[in-house]
């Protein structure tokens, strides 16, 4: 990879850390309509389902740990910060795994709907050994429906994304 190739792709990776951290920062101002205590949006998920589209996975990778990292300080505490390391990393496994396995059968919706639903797994986890119970766990269908439904909006919204990143490289040759 010549210089400028690599230049470009850290600045891919920078925006897309960057567009993570101000939709978690906006995300957290969103009064919440769900029923469902403890359910997002995700606005900040749809970053790491395009970069999986976009960028390889060690750099993916990258871009999620950053986001993670700098939302907790940005907007949060440690804590929030355990819980969002443990649902981003998890999810971003089980979405490269089924994008891997499953290529051509399941489309980037499908992704991104597996991505929410252990990225609410991560977090119960993380939550059953905080508070030393894994009855917490039971919780577990409800944030799922939740995060299916969000997972198709983030779905959506990744597309488009993706559609925009992809027409960029293109002028720019990444």
């Amino acid at each position: 990879m010549t210089y400028h190739a690599r230049t470009r792709t850290l600045a891919l990776m920078a925006l897309f850390s960057a567009q993570g951290i101000v939709l978690h920062i906006i995300e957290s101002y969103i009064p919440i309509p769900f029923i469902i205590p403890g359910a997002k949006l995700g606005l900040a998920n749809i970053v790491t389902v395009s970069a999986l589209y976009v960028l390889s996975p060690v750099k993916v990778l990258g871009v999620i740990i950053v986001r993670v990292l700098l939302s907790s300080i940005f907007a949060g505490t440690m804590i929030t910060f355990a819980y969002s390391m443990a649902g981003a990393v998890l999810s971003y496994a089980m979405m490269l795994l089924l994008k891997s396995i499953l290529r051509d059968k399941v489309g980037l919706i499908g992704i991104s709907c597996t991505g929410a639903v252990f990225h609410n797994i991560g977090q119960l986890l993380v939550a059953s050994i905080m508070i030393g119970s894994i009855r917490i766990i039971s919780y577990l269908p409800f944030l799922s429906l939740a995060g299916i439904i969000t997972g198709i909006f983030v779905g959506i919204a990744s597309h488009y994304l993706v559609m925009s990143t992809k027409r960029f490289q293109a002028k720019v040759n990444i």
